[in-house]
């Protein structure tokens, strides 16, 4: 029991802290509402837990043998999430949002992918719930992490629809969503500092 509710705790401590995917559901929330947001929610949900299989499955042994892999990670992750950010801050402030384009499921399977924070939260993952011999407690980490992360995730869509109360008009909507760009774009920014640093 002890052992699940460090699962619990680990995942949603991982999942609903604030990251780039985050900040593109909330964003996406406000602007496209819950049901249009929910195609990158289950694309971000399903890219980590494939990204956490991968790792926890054999590739955690590729990474010992290279490590500056993680730097060339962090480089294309940065970019990707910095286009993610331009995205943001140069979408259109409507509020009929039948022309624009919301997030996919493709982009949020990806940005987990190329997300430096989603591979740091794999890699402590599986370094914390596997054992030698057995990949049975990794198998229900990655179960309990699925569920976790897709409510965290649904979460973040669900704050994003709600900020929709005080972005009821075209330049609210504008001025929030180049906030989250910027922000989306810092952090990216911070990352590739942090690799040359």
């Amino acid at each position: 029991m002890s052992l699940l509710i460090a699962m619990i705790s680990f995942s949603l401590a991982m999942s609903i802290s604030p990251g780039p995917v985050n900040m593109v559901i909330v964003s996406s929330g406000a602007s496209y509402g819950i049901r249009k947001t929910f195609s990158f929610v289950s694309g971000a949900t399903i890219g980590f837990t494939l990204l956490l299989l991968f790792i926890g499955l054999g590739f955690y042994k590729v990474m010992d043998l290279y490590p500056s892999f993680l730097e060339y990670l962090a480089i294309s992750g940065s970019l990707f999430i910095i286009y993610m950010g331009y995205l943001m801050v140069s979408s259109k402030p409507e509020l009929d949002i039948k022309e624009q384009k919301q997030p996919t499921f493709l982009q949020g399977f990806l940005l987990q992918w190329l997300n430096p924070k989603a591979w740091i939260a794999c890699v402590a993952g599986v370094s914390m719930f596997s054992e030698s011999g057995s990949h049975q407690v990794f198998l229900i980490f990655s179960l309990v992490y699925f569920i976790v992360c897709y409510l965290s995730l649904f979460a973040w869509s669900l704050l994003g629809n709600k900020v929709t109360i005080l972005l009821n008009s075209e330049f609210r909507l504008k001025l929030f969503n180049q906030l989250m760009g910027s922000l989306l774009i810092v952090t990216a920014c911070f990352l590739l500092y942090s690799q040359f640093s």
